[in-house]
């Protein structure tokens, strides 16, 4: 007879060991059967909890967005706009906890129970500002690709801090030839990610929240 699951492992115990594999050997070293030994499990007892790398991966994603406060999203008490700003800032931040994990992103739709919790967060708050379905849903769409695209730059920005003692010297040193580029580097220093989620929900119409008295 086939071993079956061990009944002290859950999917959450999984999914950690699959993390711990992607943060120090990368994603393509995530696989069933590595992670298997990882946990000391057959790999066709992890069969019976994933059926492929692909829904382990899946799941990796799905537990960056369970860790969301949704709960604070919905509360009424705050105006939308600050919420849609925590709750974008939760999610970069929650993404920050796993270095590289966008890359899960691509593995395929992000049509999980938590992700699609997210997205329809989102949406309830724009229709409660009186948009109709369909722009919210558009607003939530540019929310969510304004979020991730952030979350790669920072993944990106991450790797070339950690590659820059090995990085080779360049090929050249004559003055840039995209000074404009290089400009708006320099003013762009810090964080850009508020102003440009501003920006975003100004165009949409979203007022900011009224100052307190």
């Amino acid at each position: 007879m086939k071993p079956g699951p061990r009944r002290s492992i859950s999917q959450a115990d999984i999914v950690d060991a699959a993390f711990e594999i992607f943060e120090e050997k990368g994603g393509d070293a995530v696989s069933i059967r590595g992670v298997a030994a990882r946990l000391g499990l057959t790999p066709t007892a992890m069969y019976t909890y994933f059926t492929s790398k692909n829904a382990l991966q899946r799941a990796m994603v799905e537990q960056v967005f369970s860790k969301l406060d949704l709960a604070a999203a919905s509360d009424p008490s705050a105006p939308w706009r600050v919420r849609v700003q925590r709750l974008a800032a939760d999610l970069r931040a929650r993404f920050a906890e796993h270095p590289g994990a966008i890359v899960l992103v691509a593995s395929g739709p992000l049509d999980g129970r938590q992700a699609l919790s997210f997205g329809e967060t989102l949406i309830e708050g724009f229709t409660g500002e009186g948009m109709p379905l369909a722009d919210a849903a558009r607003a939530a769409a540019a929310v969510r690709a304004l979020v991730l695209g952030a979350i790669t730059l920072d993944a990106a920005a991450a790797g070339s801090d950690t590659d820059a003692a090995d990085a080779p010297a360049p090929l050249w040193t004559e003055a840039t030839q995209h000074p404009l580029t290089e400009a708006a580097e320099l003013l762009a220093q810090g964080d850009a990610f508020a102003s440009n989620l501003d920006r975003l929900l100004d165009g949409f119409g979203i007022r900011p929240a009224s100052p307190i008295e």
